[in-house]
């Protein structure tokens, strides 16, 4: 297994243990919040959602690497259509949160007596503490992890796993106030949760849909044109690209060296993706490399 395929799996294998304790934290905050009918703490819930979602589409898109049936990377109508029913049960659940925070903040202005009840005692808040420091530290240890491997999918997961972590602080601040004689306070972070709950799904959108694109972003030729460049390259075939250029372009090719040069085939490749970069902007580049007689093949 070549050095890049190594960091493929380890970064899926992080992003996989990530998912699961994101899942665990969404349960545990759902519950919580049913049990206390806190709108805040179940509005603070769908950012969890949003991050669980994000991990599971790294989680595919780096995996489609490791089977040679699915074309390139990336993702495929599946993933498609769940997202768009993610969008549409946020959307549903974010105006049903803001209407009950609405009509609670009316009851609380006119001293009327419908009011949710919210059940505030000190195991639950020392569980949400709990709950807090886990996703802290799963957002930290992927953020090391994005650093060792040079993976910008588990950077933008830890990105948003420690927004989640910060807003459960001022979720928890929140009840706290409430279990004082605040009540207000938790029908106006559910109002503020459910906004930011709007700009992390689209910040999650934005960064994964060029992953989501299944047309070419390049013509192989122009491809082709800015690999031959680059010297030492014999030939160069099998050339694909996705993505958004300007966005986020993916890149795959096989390149056949001249066999003087296979033994710079590392500085090669990394001449021929600095080339893709400077021309089409931000891209991910799979460069395979293989032999005059077409028995060796390596990747970067």
């Amino acid at each position: 297994m070549s050095e890049a395929q190594g960091r493929r799996q380890a970064s899926r294998q992080v992003l996989l243990a990530s998912l699961w304790l994101t899942l665990l934290v969404l349960a545990v905050k759902v519950w919580i919040g049913w049990a206390t009918q806190s709108l805040s703490l179940v509005a603070e819930s769908l950012h969890t959602l949003i991050d669980s979602f994000s991990i599971l589409l790294s989680v595919i898109s780096v995996s489609s690497f490791q089977f040679s049936g699915r074309d390139g990377w990336g993702h495929g109508k599946l993933e498609v259509t769940m997202t768009l029913l993610l969008v549409a049960f946020l959307g549903f659940a974010c105006l049903s949160i803001l209407a009950v925070s609405a009509s609670q903040l009316e009851a609380i202005a006119s001293h009327s007596t419908d009011l949710l009840p919210i059940k505030i005692n000190p195991l639950l808040l020392q569980v949400l503490g709990v709950v807090m420091a886990v996703s802290f530290c799963v957002a930290a240890f992927e953020l090391y992890e994005a650093r060792v491997l040079e993976s910008a999918a588990l950077r933008f997961s830890a990105n948003h796993l420690f927004q989640d972590a910060w807003l459960m602080i001022l979720v928890l601040a929140g009840l706290v106030g409430v279990s004082w004689g605040y009540t207000w306070i938790d029908p106006v972070l559910a109002i503020v949760m459910v906004v930011t709950a709007v700009i992390s799904c689209w910040r999650v959108l934005n960064w994964q849909i060029p992953s989501l694109m299944r047309q070419i972003a390049i013509a192989p030729e122009a491809l082709a044109q800015t690999i031959h460049q680059v010297e030492g390259i014999t030939h160069c075939y099998a050339i694909n690209s996705r993505g958004i250029v300007g966005r986020q372009v993916f890149v795959e090719m096989h390149l056949i060296l001249h066999p003087e040069c296979m033994g710079i085939a590392r500085s090669i490749a990394e001449q021929v993706e600095r080339a893709i970069r400077e021309r089409y902007g931000p891209a991910k580049v799979v460069i395979y490399i293989d032999s005059v007689a077409g028995q060796g093949k390596s990747g970067k």
